[in-house]
C-alpha cells in the first residue's frame, strides 16, 4: 500500500496494489473517487479536499501516520 499527497492541489491518493492499465474509476461523491482494477477489486482511492476529509482540521496540513 502507498500514500501520496500533492499539497498544492491537496489531493492524496491510498493506493493498494500496482498499476494495472485498465483501472474503473467510480465517483462515489464530489471528493472520493474509487479506481478499481479489472477483477473488481479496488486499486486506489482518491481524496479530493484531502485536509478537510482527514481531520487535518486546525493544524492546516495533512500528516500521514503510520
Amino acid at each position: 500500500m502507498k500514500l501520496s499527497y500533492d499539497p498544492r492541489y491537496n489531493v492524496a491518493y491510498i493506493q493498494f496494489q500496482e498499476k494495472d492499465t485498465d483501472v474503473e474509476t467510480l465517483r462515489l461523491s464530489d471528493q472520493l473517487n474509487v479506481d478499481m482494477a479489472p477483477d473488481g477489486s479496488a486499486y486506489g482511492i482518491e481524496l479530493l479536499n484531502a485536509n478537510e476529509q482527514l481531520g487535518a482540521g486546525d493544524r492546516g496540513l495533512l500528516v500521514p501516520e503510520i
